[in-house]
């Protein structure tokens, strides 16, 4: 079975290798079962190593795999062959055979591209970083390095889906949109369009070539991590799914 899902708009573009990855096809188990690929996991980090390998193997395999420490920042690393795992959450390169990785369990993957100019970026984007500038901060970095905002490709990966995500009215306060709400059964609660919160940040920063999945994280059978049904199951850990963009 296919553990992953590409993006159509940036499938067209033979220099391009990308994925969306699910949580099947690893050797974790368990809560983590079973391509648990979240390194602050507490799954054994070697079975975390493997599912990662894993997961880049899938798609190019003689390529360099890049992490960050993801702390829902609106922090972007611009990776140039540096060591170490930089706390951001996200990273942009222009450099070939570089795998670019996020991973997440309910926020959304963003993956993004300009092929004329040969510049890839990867963002976690949840409301949190989305509204401190995650999003325009990572066009704007790639622009830093010959990209055009109209060039720019991007594509919103698996993550909780409006039917599925229940907030309070601090969030509701925090956004100030009503397009991105309905009202929940709960009084005044609301159900957040993640997605669309995230796509529209896209466009209101030039980018306006763009695909959403519309892939829901949460719900119980399915084949993803989801922080929020962790915490409604009231189990100890999750795993953490990973996506994937490289040049070559």
């Amino acid at each position: 079975m296919k553990n992953f899902t590409s993006a159509k708009l940036l499938s067209d573009y033979s220099s391009v290798t990308h994925g969306f990855f699910n949580r099947l096809g690893g050797v974790s188990s368990k809560l983590y079962g079973s391509l648990n690929c979240g390194t602050t996991s507490l799954d054994k980090p070697v079975n975390v190593y493997k599912n990662r390998i894993i997961a880049l193997n899938n798609l190019h395999p003689k390529a360099k795999l890049i992490e960050v420490e993801q702390t829902h920042s609106n922090n972007v690393h611009l990776y140039d062959y540096d060591k170490g795992i930089i706390k951001a959450d996200a990273i942009v390169t222009n450099k070939k055979n570089i795998a670019l990785s996020v991973v997440t369990a309910d926020c959304a993957p963003i993956l993004l591209v300009d092929p004329k100019a040969g510049i890839i970026g990867a963002a976690h984007a949840g409301w949190r970083g989305a509204k401190t500038g995650i999003i325009e901060n990572t066009i704007n970095k790639m622009c830093e390095i010959g990209a055009n905002k109209l060039d720019i490709l991007a594509a919103i990966g698996p993550c909780i889906s409006k039917f599925s995500y229940e907030v309070g009215p601090e969030l509701y306060d925090i956004i100030k949109n009503d397009s991105y709400f309905k009202k929940s059964q709960k009084l005044n609660y609301y159900l957040f369009d993640l997605e669309n919160y995230l796509f529209d940040k896209l466009f209101e920063n030039g980018v306006t070539k763009i695909e959403a999945l519309s892939i829901d994280t949460y719900p119980i059978a399915n084949n993803y991590f989801s922080y929020r049904r962790k915490t409604h199951l009231n189990e100890k850990d999750y795993g953490r799914q990973i996506s994937i963009i490289l040049q070559t």
